[in-house]
């Protein structure tokens, strides 16, 4: 029997939750590849709970998750501890109680992340999970769902089907636009599901946790740095800054990726495809997780304290910033746990080194860039591109500076190589004109419809320069 609450009382009011709430609200704060990286962050939680795990480089090595789906069926299988049956209550609560242990290392601090990613998806759900011994099911039906008055969760112990401890999440009568998207559009959500495993989940996979969706294993996508010689001080190195603050440590790089392309590689790139934007930005982690990628907005500081906003003529500078904290509640993360929490004391401090240290590259940039540029991108290639957790170990050996400011900590501010001081009496021009008047001039001055903007402005500005001269 459902137990019911009732009153006698008229100036008492019933202010129970509504189940429609967070079966149709709190979904609607989510996409569909939110809810599918929820899910696989449970999957993360449950190898976290195996503490003896932890210790080595490859702490997620033989750990793996399997998501498969069609129009009417998703699952998301793994081998990751399962949910133990001491933990059965809290783990299907709605929200988290205030007797509930947080999981320690992990992002999850509200207790809505599995049970919106299954509303998210479908109506029915069948959850199986094995540990140590415990082998049992928790049922969600569509009549539960429409059932405002019951809060109870059919569950029952079963016998292991499965050898190793984990937990299957299957779920059916999926809600017609998710059918959509995961049978006639499947192609097209898989590419876009696996780009953001592959970058969401970049440290976790690198450090051997395994992901396949339909069978496809997913290739992490690491941040990565470029970094010259170390013996070399006037060379090209990333900004970094770390601390520990609050509970929270912080470890903070911001560099190149790769050389910056002159104005004309750019106007020649009209479409992109040779410097394309996707890989710039901020990336920011948390325990693990990337919550945000490449970000190149005010959120991160393009465009604000004196910084311009971001432009492809930036398109080669990157940074990572890591936040760590055994209490994900000291993290500056949203509850959907795929965004940042602008207003986080903490994000708050570390965005001003942030700014910092990106203004470093901003300005090596504008300063080859109007004097040569080929220069500025020799200095570069002669770095090595270096992936984010090697980055780590080998600045370790430069010399850190310590912060009075903020949250305090130490930083690396690099001495990177700039040319002299432009001649005061050069002045840099620049203007935006459409593309096909640019041909037409391009044509009747260079016989070059083809000719790059930069030449065709150098000869526009030559021409009425002589005449004026006359």
């Amino acid at each position: 029997m459902n137990p019911k609450t009732t009153t006698t009382h008229p100036d008492v009011v019933d202010a129970r939750p509504a189940k429609s709430f967070f079966v149709d609200m709190l979904t609607r704060d989510i996409q569909l590849i939110d809810a599918v990286l929820d899910l696989l962050d449970n999957c993360v939680d449950g190898i976290l709970r195996s503490a003896n795990k932890r210790a080595s480089d490859k702490p997620y090595k033989g750990f793996y998750a399997k998501i498969t789906f069609s129009d009417s069926i998703f699952s998301i299988h793994d081998n990751c501890g399962g949910i133990p049956w001491a933990l059965h209550d809290y783990a299907f609560k709605m929200g988290r109680p205030k007797d509930a242990k947080i999981q320690k290392g992990g992002v999850g601090a509200y207790g809505i992340g599995m049970k919106r990613a299954i509303f998210k998806i479908g109506k029915e759900c069948l959850i199986s999970t094995k540990n140590q011994g415990d082998s049992y099911e928790v049922k969600i039906s569509s009549d539960w769902i429409i059932d405002e008055d019951n809060w109870y969760l059919p569950t029952q112990k079963t016998k292991p089907t499965i050898k190793e401890d984990g937990t299957t999440v299957c779920i059916k009568d999926i809600y017609p636009g998710i059918s959509t998207l995961l049978g006639h559009d499947s192609n097209l959500f898989e590419d876009e599901l696996y780009k953001a495993v592959s970058s969401h989940y970049a440290l976790i996979i690198d450090r051997g946790f395994e992901v396949f969706l339909n069978g496809k294993k997913v290739e992490a996508k690491i941040p990565s740095l470029v970094f010259s010689d170390i013996k070399n001080k006037n060379s090209i190195k990333p900004f970094i800054y770390r601390a520990k603050t609050n509970g929270v440590e912080v470890y903070l790089a911001v560099g190149f990726t790769r050389p910056i392309p002159s104005q004309e590689e750019l106007d020649k790139d009209q479409e992109g495809k040779l410097f394309s934007s996707k890989d710039a930005g901020w990336t920011v982690i948390c325990n693990d997780r990337v919550v945000l990628y490449n970000d190149k907005s005010e959120l991160t500081g393009w465009g604000e304290a004196g910084l311009p906003s971001y432009h492809t003529q930036f398109i080669a500078i990157s940074g990572i910033v890591e936040f760590k904290s055994d209490d994900p509640r000291n993290l500056p993360t949203t509850t959907t746990k795929r965004g940042i929490n602008a207003n986080s004391t903490i994000y708050l401090q570390v965005k001003n080194k942030m700014r910092e240290g990106m203004g470093l590259f901003i300005n090596y940039t504008n300063k080859w860039k109007s004097i040569n540029v080929k220069e500025g991108k020799e200095n570069i290639k002669k770095g090595k591109l270096m992936p984010f957790e090697e980055l780590k170990k080998e600045i370790g050996k430069e010399q850190f500076r310590t912060v009075i400011k903020g949250p305090g900590g130490k930083q690396f501010r690099p001495n990177l190589p700039l040319p002299p001081p432009e001649p005061t009496t050069k002045q840099r021009i620049a203007f935006v004109r459409e593309t096909n008047e640019i041909k037409i001039i391009g044509k009747f001055l260079l016989d070059d419809a083809d000719a790059s903007a930069s030449k065709v402005g150098e000869s526009c500005f030559d021409r009425v320069l002589k005449e004026a001269r006359k």
